[in-house]
């Protein structure tokens, strides 16, 4: 293989009627695990299992994928292009916010850690924050 696949080629695999993109590769051969060109080593099931854990139609089946974890990415991947019947499956991956500058006032107030603040952030009314903000706030130029 010239071109370096991504998940999202072995998601589109997967989830259409496409070419198996693993064809050539051995479930248990040593020398497919150790070629970094190989395509069974360029196959992430982390990154495969959570773009379709996504689906109601899939997720089981992932599910039991994550709990045989231990099987060789071949496996995974046959297992899933067998299983799963093809249709167009489209989300938005999730992404992590920008921290609001709220959120770094609650730290700074509280000494909370990012997660902590993060989760208490719900509690604060509008108003509470606005105290919080001018308690920190040092004047100056923005």
């Amino acid at each position: 293989m010239a071109d370096k696949l991504t998940p999202f080629d072995f998601l589109k695999s997967i989830n259409t009627s496409s070419p198996n993109l693993l064809k050539g590769c051995k479930a248990y051969e040593g020398e497919e695990l150790t070629n970094p060109d190989s395509p069974s080593k360029q196959y992430v099931p982390f990154i495969i299992n959570r773009g379709l854990s996504q689906f109601n139609d899939t997720v089981l089946l992932v599910n039991e994928l994550n709990i045989r974890h231990q099987l060789p990415a071949k496996m995974q991947y046959d297992f899933l292009k067998s299983a799963i019947r093809p249709r167009k499956r489209f989300s938005k991956w999730a992404k992590k916010l920008k921290d609001p500058a709220d959120l770094k006032a609650i730290q700074e107030t509280y000494n909370y850690s990012k997660e902590k603040a993060e989760q208490v952030y719900s509690l604060f009314t509008e108003e509470a924050l606005r105290e919080i903000r001018k308690r920190l706030d040092q004047g100056g130029k923005a």
